[in-house]
């Protein structure tokens, strides 16, 4: 697993479920997930931290197909090394494209744009928001497509609404 964030820790201890150890791979010496979530991927007897890497390369075969491992490099001294694993996540987090309504519209968990419970209506009427840019939890490109098309639904309700 790659990452040190919330979706990285959840998916390490979830990967216990089925591996007989994951490896976090992070590039600092601390995480950024939640302290409940970092104490419980810390004390989990499956999982091994591995500080100050990041992923240089994914290894593997072409014949069958399937990864092997994977080549890290420690961010401080620039020494790499191998690892041999069967399967690789990567779960470094990203940051929603909100610059066109950042200070405009009500936020929640700092970055995404807060809606209307069971709507994609904004704070400011007129304006719908959809997918990435208010979904904290899912940020799947389904989940994404169908809160676009709830949008397109809402601003079509409320432009009809206009012509009364």
């Amino acid at each position: 697993m790659i990452g040190g964030g919330n979706t990285a820790v959840e998916e390490a201890l979830f990967l216990t479920n089925f591996a007989s150890k994951v490896t976090l791979i992070h590039r600092r010496d601390e995480l950024r997930a939640e302290k409940i979530l970092q104490n419980r991927l810390l004390k989990h007897p499956k999982i091994e931290p591995l500080w100050f890497h990041e992923l240089e390369e994914v290894l593997g075969d072409d014949n069958p197909k399937g990864v092997t491992g994977v080549r890290v490099k420690h961010t401080k001294t620039g020494e790499t090394q191998e690892i041999d694993c069967k399967g690789v996540f990567i779960a470094i987090g990203h940051a929603p494209a909100n610059e066109l309504v950042k200070g405009k519209v009500e936020m929640h968990h700092g970055e995404y744009v807060q809606v209307e419970a069971g709507s994609t209506r904004t704070s400011i009427p007129g304006l719908f928001a959809a997918g990435d840019l208010t979904d904290h939890t899912y940020r799947q490109a389904v989940t994404s497509a169908g809160m676009g098309c709830m949008a397109a639904l809402d601003a079509e309700r409320y432009l009809a609404e206009q012509d009364d």
